[in-house]
């Protein structure tokens, strides 16, 4: 039997798809930037209150498939944010009731909302700031290894995208996104060795951070450092400066548009 869950609609339209690794393409997932523009966003009355409006079935698609996804990709349950209530889609709503011990469907937007306000409850006392120049500055509440992370970013900010940049050697002209963030961890010691995207899914512990959230699939990866990403994809914020290598991206979850399947970790204490 499909999965069902009663979720309500909001305003915004169905995200566009687009795949994360591909440097060149624009800002999009309209949705996203409307509904999950920060993990906030989700638990605010104005979203989190219009669920139940819709009973939604495997086969159905629209902005309010495409909350619940980002809600089930934050609390902990990668799905594909792409606002097609598909196999995968019902997969992990089987899971998300499994794992709380739900047995009615509507019983599944109690037990996100929990999970939302709990993940929101432990978000960083400040958030890091994009300057102009495009470098990113730490909140004075940020430990020393997020302070080397940061500034292990802003190195490497004029850099280009390649493909396989970063894992060869630590300083290159030109980084991917897993050689990115493979290249801040390893700033921080927090890393011996360079990973690709699939790797850096069974990175750390489990789930997001307190300051620092790795969020990787087989095709992309991304990393968000005390509230703001650092991405070689143009999702999220403005480019700055010119380019396609990795930048700062004011929405930290705006990657999330583009229909991965991500898995969340963070580095031990962070």
């Amino acid at each position: 039997m499909a999965a069902a869950v009663c979720v309500g609609a909001t305003s915004a339209g169905a995200a566009t798809t687009h795949r994360a690794n591909d440097p060149n393409q624009p800002s999009g997932g309209a949705a996203m930037a409307a509904t999950i523009k920060t993990a906030g966003t989700l638990n605010r009355p104005s979203t989190v209150y219009q669920l139940g409006k819709r009973r939604l079935r495997q086969g159905l698609h629209g902005a309010d498939v495409t909350v619940l996804q980002g809600y089930l990709t934050i609390s902990g349950f990668p799905t594909s944010v792409d606002g097609q209530f598909g196999p995968q889609t019902a997969a992990s709503v089987a899971a998300f009731k499994q794992a709380h011990n739900i047995a009615p469907a509507n019983g599944v937007v109690q037990a996100l909302r929990a999970a939302i306000a709990s993940y929101t409850s432990d978000v960083p006392a400040g958030t890091a700031t994009i300057n102009p120049d495009g470098t990113a500055t730490v909140p004075t509440s940020a430990p020393a290894a997020v302070e080397s992370i940061v500034s292990a970013a802003n190195s490497i900010l004029n850099t280009s995208y390649c493909v396989g940049g970063g894992h060869g050697q630590w300083q290159s002209s030109c980084y991917d996104c897993s050689g990115s963030v493979s290249y801040v961890l390893h700033a921080a010691g927090l890393l011996s060795s360079s990973e690709d995207s699939t790797g850096l899914e069974s990175y750390g512990t489990p789930g997001p951070g307190h300051w620092v959230s790795i969020y990787s699939d087989p095709s992309h990866a991304f990393i968000v450092i005390a509230g703001i990403a650092f991405d070689t994809a143009n999702y999220g914020g403005p480019n700055i400066p010119a380019g396609t290598g990795p930048r700062w991206r004011s929405n930290p979850l705006g990657n999330l548009a583009d229909g991965g399947h991500y898995v969340m970790t963070h580095p031990p204490g962070l």
